[in-house]
């Protein structure tokens, strides 16, 4: 577990009050008088709130630039002024979401001043009430990660699958959230708790645990406690009901989920219920149809039925419910974006994310709420179990971060060394037929090819550490036919060739060319030992005959290409375990691989 955060968050709140003190953020003579208690300052809070601002606190939208206060342009089609800081104090925003095409995430330094500047646009805004903005990003790690070195990073949820360590799996999250906590994120929008049942799934695939319910359940129930109790960030399971067994990609089109009640409630359900039992501060929705839980073919996050009978009514839950993200077209296919807003809110969700029509959709909610369409009972009850998440997770006591300590602990030896030891527990041997594995790297000359100019330098850089003369030669996801001869001719005189896939199998977008798995052909066909590593989805080997020896990493991030490396040399031995089945190209009930594979030496 990563060290206690107790002596930084006291020196941080000191910096706070000595703020306070001094004026920067000023103190009305409401807030001296709210009471001390977190039941007492959520209602005192509700109560001194406008309409509008208890609208804002449901949204919660992407912000351009590395700064609060530095005009920016992109946001002026969005939001109708310039700054970030701007955008916060319009709407009141509820929170803010980071990513790098934002600029939001630049460094550890600028992520913290960003965050303390919209911190203090949140707090400073003429207003009888100061609450604070939840932070948020997609901190999957593996390949949804938003914040890439120096923070810590780690393989990916169905690597950790695959080490069938719940202790791993915690001590991971417990490190991502202490160090977004200390960059001022305070809420991640992970795990990702959806049972990869489809292999040809294009939108969650590695970011799944397992296509197995109960060790999804078992990974999902660990990570929220890293989070939430660990790491003091709010977690959010998602895709709800289950985003696992869908070939569309929502983010495009409008999925439709075939499974019956029955099927739900064995495949999808236990890790959602997992998530509920371990106390989740959140639960985002899914913008998918899911006929046999509502059949009047809205997407889940517009279905009362789903989002309040059955996961309010008979799961339970009492933790916020908040959007995918509205921009996306599953969601925008049937409704205009301020109807979507509306009915969403409707359906019971508390939050809306990104929605892509701020003005209008924020109108739209208040309106909503003035006719009656949302009756002020409904709206208090959403924004009373937002503040009460605030409250609950330290935001409200400690909204801002002191930058500062950020060196002590994003990114430090011994998160960095702890994160190697869990990545060399999910590597999976999953073929070494020719007995290629242990490499005996030292003198031999090998070619490094395939996919990723980064992946492919720190594999090589990797085994040149072990001994090896190596060479690059990087094709990409789709190599044209040139690009694959001049890989088979890099071969010629080397020792071993290890060629890298990142979902091949996927030739409708991913490798539109077939390229990746004529490559490996070809390579094969030169008779050196060849070694595929699977950077990504472990189903590349169905479309792969002939491959031998085959290495799934399940991420492309840097760490699992570095313990991939060393399982390769034999520095470490491969002990994870496929936490799917592989199936057959074209054939999903022959199963090559099952679940539970995984060779050693």
């Amino acid at each position: 577990m990563p060290r206690s955060s107790v002596t930084r968050r006291t020196a941080i709140a000191s910096a706070v009050a000595a703020t306070l003190a001094a004026g920067a953020i000023p103190v009305t003579t409401a807030d001296a008088a709210v009471p001390a208690g977190p039941k007492g300052w959520v209602q005192s809070t509700l109560v001194r709130m406008t309409l509008e601002e208890k609208v804002g606190q449901l949204f919660v939208q992407q912000v351009y630039g590395q700064d609060a206060t530095t005009p920016d342009s992109r946001n002026l089609p969005l939001y109708g002024v310039s700054t970030p800081a701007e955008v916060v104090q319009k709407y009141h925003l509820g929170g803010v979401i980071y990513f790098a095409w934002t600029d939001s995430v630049k460094n550890p330094q600028q992520i913290a001043g960003l965050s303390n500047g919209l911190q203090q646009a949140a707090l400073t805004q003429q207003s009888k009430v100061r609450i604070p903005l939840q932070v948020a990003t997609d901190q999957e790690q593996g390949v949804v990660t938003r914040i890439g070195p120096p923070a810590t990073q780690f393989p990916g949820s169905m690597a950790l699958g695959a080490s069938r360590s719940a202790d791993d799996a915690r001590t991971a999250a417990a490190i991502t959230g202490e160090e977004l906590r200390a960059m001022g994120v305070n809420t991640n929008f992970a795990p990702d708790a959806d049972v990869n049942v489809n292999p040809l799934n294009p939108v969650i695939g590695t970011r799944s645990f397992s296509s197995k319910p109960e060790l999804a359940a078992q990974m999902v129930a660990a990570q929220v406690a890293g989070y939430q109790e660990d790491g003091k960030v709010a977690a959010s399971a998602k895709h709800f009901p289950g985003h696992g067994d869908t070939a569309t990609d929502s983010h495009v089109a409008f999925p439709i989920i075939t499974h019956s009640r029955e099927q739900w409630e064995q495949l999808d359900a236990p890790p959602f219920k997992a998530a509920i039992a371990q106390g989740i501060d959140m639960i985002m929705t899914a913008h998918l149809a899911f006929p046999a839980l509502d059949d009047s073919g809205n997407p889940a996050t517009l279905s009362k039925p789903i989002m309040t009978d059955l996961l309010r009514g008979e799961l339970g839950y009492k933790g916020v419910i908040v959007t995918d993200a509205l921009e996306m077209q599953g969601v925008r296919d049937l409704y205009g974006d301020e109807e979507v807003a509306v009915r969403a809110l409707e359906a019971g969700v508390d939050q809306l994310l990104m929605t892509p029509a701020m003005d209008k959709a924020y109108a739209a909610v208040i309106d909503a709420v003035k006719t009656g369409r949302i009756s002020q009972a409904d709206l208090d009850a959403k924004v009373r179990r937002v503040l009460e998440l605030k409250v609950k997770r330290g935001i409200v006591a400690d909204p801002m971060v002191d930058p500062a300590a950020l060196g002590s602990v994003v990114g430090t030896t011994e998160h960095l060394a702890t994160a190697d030891a869990i990545t060399n527990r999910t590597s999976t041997l999953v073929k070494n037929d020719a007995k290629v594995l242990p490499l005996a790297t030292n003198g031999k000359k090998v070619l490094v090819t395939g996919y990723g100019v980064t992946t492919t330098q720190i594999l090589a850089d990797g085994l040149a550490k072990a001994g090896s003369t190596t060479t690059v030669n990087q094709t990409g996801t789709s190599p044209t036919d040139a690009q694959i001869a001049s890989a088979v001719a890099s071969a010629q005189g080397k020792d071993a060739v290890v060629v890298t896939t990142m979902k091949a199998w996927d030739t409708n977008v991913t490798d539109k060319r077939g390229g990746q798995q004529k490559l490996v052909k070809a390579l094969q066909d030169t008779g050196i030992p060849v070694i595929v590593v699977a950077t990504r989805d472990p189903y590349d080997i169905a479309y792969l005959p002939g491959t031998t020896t085959y290495l799934s990493t399940y991420s492309y991030s840097p760490v699992a290409i570095e313990a991939a490396a060393r399982v390769i040399s034999g520095a470490v031995a491969p002990t994870g375990k496929l936490p799917v089945d592989i199936p057959a190209k074209g054939a999903p009930s022959t199963v090559l691989f099952p679940f539970g594979h995984g060779l050693t030496y």
